[in-house]
Formats: structure tokens, sequence, C-alpha cells
């Protein structure tokens, strides 16, 4: 299948974006002031439609996967401004995900973490955990989609590093899924790079399951590996989400809302006002810089998968440089608005 679909790929992409641009279907601006932070015309939302038809084929040796296409719908309706309730949508994420969560029955109770570990024994308290744990990582997706290259980059490069991982441990069952979704994120990164298609949320939301479940269930066969390693690889959708909550909840605004000032938003500020960047290059730069940062931590992390200590350390650290860097970006968001 590889060779079909590497070629085939980016003729149904172009296929798609010509219909929804024709038809003006699935487009990015539907009103909201965040969508206009860093481009002022309608891209189409074409990604998610992309990885549902190639999930369809990638998945069918493993049937129960196609479970997960689910969350692909309730990003669809999201993107078509037909659940435009936040909290609806919530409420849906979280049915879907518990239901999930129990069909795949995942329950770990050795994360080496002690008081959780004792927690996880209930097989009721692990499906809640790693329901929320799930919930966290895509709704943190969707919030890190707001640069060319970011979300999409960013799991580009967890799951090469998961292919690698899974052919050390010879671990054939997720070989091919890996491999094949690795192809089709690297057509839709260079779309996306050059501004003809964005996610959505339809493909925030999937992607950020998949990879979820896919590092869930590689630990889950593979407990001696460290689970602050599974933590490194999805530390910043994860830490997006929890400090934009934090950050609105300190505002009085609801964590719910979207806005332009997560990270992404501030760095791309500061590379086109300070450095008078385009549009276009600062989008692109600024997701280059976050990613090879994630890159670096990543490198350091994987030459020791099995050592907590380095693992927790590493994202101790990368929390510092997120917290000092957003301080920055914020100041000087602020510095010119005064």
């Amino acid at each position: 299948m590889n060779f079909y679909l590497l070629i085939s790929a980016p003729i149904i992409i172009i296929f798609i974006n010509f219909i929804l641009n024709k038809y003006s279907l699935l487009q990015s601006l539907t009103g909201d002031r965040h969508q206009l932070f860093t481009e002022n015309k309608n891209i189409p939302l074409s990604g998610g439609i992309v990885l549902f038809i190639f999930s369809i084929f990638i998945f069918k040796d493993n049937l129960d996967y196609l479970f997960l296409l689910s969350i692909f719908f309730v990003g669809i309706l999201s993107d078509v401004n037909l659940l435009n309730s936040a909290k609806l949508r919530f409420i849906i994420q979280i049915l879907i995900i518990f239901c999930l969560v129990i069909n795949f029955d995942l329950i770990l109770n050795d994360t080496g973490v002690s008081f959780l570990d004792l927690l996880l024994k209930y097989n009721f308290f692990s499906y809640i955990f790693f329901s929320f744990c799930i919930l966290i990582v895509i709704n943190g997706s969707n919030f890190i989609d707001g640069l060319n290259g970011l979300s999409i980059g960013y799991y580009f490069i967890v799951l090469l590093i998961l292919y690698k991982l899974v052919n050390v441990l010879d671990y054939s069952l997720y070989n091919s899924i890996i491999y094949n979704f690795l192809l089709v994120l690297g057509c839709l990164l260079i779309f996306n790079f050059f501004n003809k298609l964005y996610l959505g949320d339809s493909g925030s939301y999937f992607i950020g399951l998949v990879v979820g479940f896919l590092l869930i269930n590689i630990y889950k066969q593979f407990s001696f590996i460290s689970s602050f390693y599974i933590i490194l690889l999805l530390w910043y959708p994860c830490f997006e989400n929890l400090f934009s909550i934090l950050r609105k909840y300190k505002f009085n605004l609801s964590p719910l809302k979207p806005d332009n000032k997560h990270l992404h938003h501030l760095l791309f500020n500061l590379l086109q006002k300070k450095y008078n960047l385009s549009r276009l290059f600062a989008n692109n730069l600024s997701s280059l810089i976050i990613n090879f940062v994630n890159i670096i931590f990543f490198y350091i992390g994987s030459t020791n998968i099995y050592n907590s200590y380095l693992q927790l350390t590493l994202i101790l650290a990368l929390i510092v440089v997120y917290s000092i860097s957003y301080s920055y970006l914020f100041y000087f968001r602020f510095k010119l608005k005064n």
C-alpha cells in the first residue's frame, strides 16, 4: 500500500481542495476573531477529511481501530458550524473517549508513580484517568493547530520517533500503521506549509486521538519504558491546554472560548512585528522554531527511554522554557499596545 499511498495522497488532497474551494465548503474563516490572526483569506479545512479517508485503509487490518474515526465527526460538525457549543462538543468528546477507553480496555497499574498505581488498580478509576488524559491531548492538539506545520509537524516528529521505537522493540503490530500515517502526514505537511490546507477541528482531534492511543497501547505492551517518556512525547499539546485553562481562569475568561494568546500566536506576533517578516514566513518560521526545540528534547529523552529521572527533568525543563518564553512574548505584545 505504501507506494500507492504516496502517489494517491497528493492527488486526493488536490481533488478535495478543489471541491471545497469550488463550492466554498469547510473554509477556515467562519467569523471567529482568532481565525484572522495569521491569515485573512479562506483556506480549506481538508486535513481532517484526508486523514479520515486514508485511515479507513490504514486500519483495515485492525478493525477495532476504526472506532477511533468517531471523533472525526465531532470535529467536522464543529468545522461546518453545526456544533458551535463548546460545552456540548466537550460532553460528546467525553462520551466517545470513555467508550473507546473501555472498548480498548486501557487499564494500566504500573506507571512508575506509586500513589497513582494504587488508584489505577481500580478499573473504573483507570478508565476515568486515561479518558481525561486523552481529552487533554485531543483538545491540546486543536489549540496548537494555529500555525502552518505546527500540529502536523509535531505529530510527524512523534510518529517518526514511534516508528523507530517499534522497530527497535520488534513490535510489528503498529509498524505499518505508523509508517502509513507518516506518509500521509508528510504530504499534508507540505500542503500546509504552502498555506493550501489546514487540519481543522476534525483533523486536530483525530490525529491527537490516534497518536495518544498508539502511545498508550505501546506503553501497555512495554511497561518497562518510562511512563514519563510517553508524557514527554505529548507534553506540548497537554501543557498548552492546561496552561491555557489556567491563563483564562486568571483573567476570568471561559476556558472553552478560543483566543489568540497562545505561545505560537505570541511568537508569530514577535517575528512579524519586530523583524518585519511576511505573514506566511513568520507563520512557518514560528512553527519550525517550536518544533525544533521539541526535537532537541525528544532526542535527548530518546537516548534513555527507561530513565524516569531523565524524562521528568526534560519535561520540567520544557515547562520552564515555555513559561519564560511566554512571559517575554506576552510582555512584548503588551508593550506594543502601549
